[in-house]
């Protein structure tokens, strides 16, 4: 992802026995991604990315005008208010997004609307496989509202959008232990630490940081597990979750419909695990059986 104001890229090095490795970007989002091939018949491909970055936290007053406050460019702003595949902004969404924002007034009510709404209405669901679908349509006509980081801030992204509001989702990685809540941090090995995370635009503040999936992972996972919303975790999760995002995270992109490089293979919903392919097609990336990764993470501040 390219730097912002809570993240800061250092470098990416990589190393392996592949026959072409290069970098690549998407061409709509900017995301971008290292591309890797193997020669026919290499028995063992491996290939090592490490990449060292910076952050901060993000912690923002929504009860003031922030002067200082990034402006972003109307090309971004319109692409971000745009449908996607899975996350469309018409009909049931649309209907949706309307009913939760009724009376509210501003970007910043509406969007504090939808996200309590999502809070209140949804749940975590352990058995989704990886971080869900983000398919918010099937969600919204089906009712059924299980789901996990990639499915419920999805749903935050798009009945947002549908308000008329710009959001997005982030795509990334827990990089590090949470200094608050042991569910929401992972250090040493992070290869099944993937979360999504969302923003919304208020003119008012620039890009505002959201997370209402993981107010319900605190009420699923926070030691003792279980809890409700009136329980003191998830009270402080669900404050804390609108407008303020501990950076113990590796933010990966935006990106939604992604055509992979030199890949025949129809485009991928979403950009945040790695991706394999073979003269078979493509791999499955949450099957361990068949396609295998690791990724693991450090501190290395002074």
């Amino acid at each position: 992802m390219t730097d912002t104001d809570y993240f800061k890229r250092l470098g990416d090095t990589w190393t392996g026995n592949t026959s072409v490795a290069r970098l690549y970007r998407d061409e709509k989002y900017d995301a971008g991604m290292l591309f890797a091939e193997w020669r026919s018949g290499e028995s063992a491909p491996v290939v090592e990315l490490t990449s060292r970055f910076a952050t901060r936290d993000r912690n923002f007053d929504l009860s003031k005008l922030d002067p200082s406050a990034v402006k972003e460019s109307p090309a971004a702003l319109k692409k971000y208010l745009e449908g996607t595949k899975l996350i469309p902004i018409d009909g049931v969404v649309l209907e949706t997004s309307q009913e939760i924002t009724k009376g509210a007034t501003g970007d910043v009510e509406k969007a504090r609307a939808i996200y309590e709404w999502i809070v209140d209405n949804t749940f975590r669901d352990p058995k989704v496989r990886g971080c869900g679908l983000g398919d918010i349509k099937t969600m919204l006509e089906t009712r059924y509202f299980g789901g996990k980081c990639a499915d419920l801030n999805a749903l935050f992204v798009g009945l947002t959008r549908a308000a008329g509001i710009p959001a997005r989702d982030v795509y990334g990685v827990r990089a590090a232990d949470s200094k608050e809540f042991k569910s929401l941090g992972k250090s040493g090995d992070i290869s099944k630490a993937q979360h999504c995370r969302a923003e919304f635009y208020a003119s008012s503040h620039g890009w505002v940081p959201v997370d209402p999936a993981d107010v319900r992972k605190v009420v699923l996972e926070e030691p003792p597990g279980n809890l409700t919303l009136t329980d003191p975790q998830p009270r402080r999760a669900r404050a804390k979750l609108f407008g303020q995002w501990e950076m113990n995270y590796l933010a990966f992109n935006y990106a939604h419909d992604v055509k992979l490089p030199n890949s025949p293979g129809e485009p991928i919903a979403f950009f945040m695990y790695p991706q394999g392919e073979t003269a078979d097609g493509r791999k499955d990336s949450l099957d361990p059986g068949t396609f295998k990764y690791q990724m693991t993470a450090r501190d290395v501040s002074a």
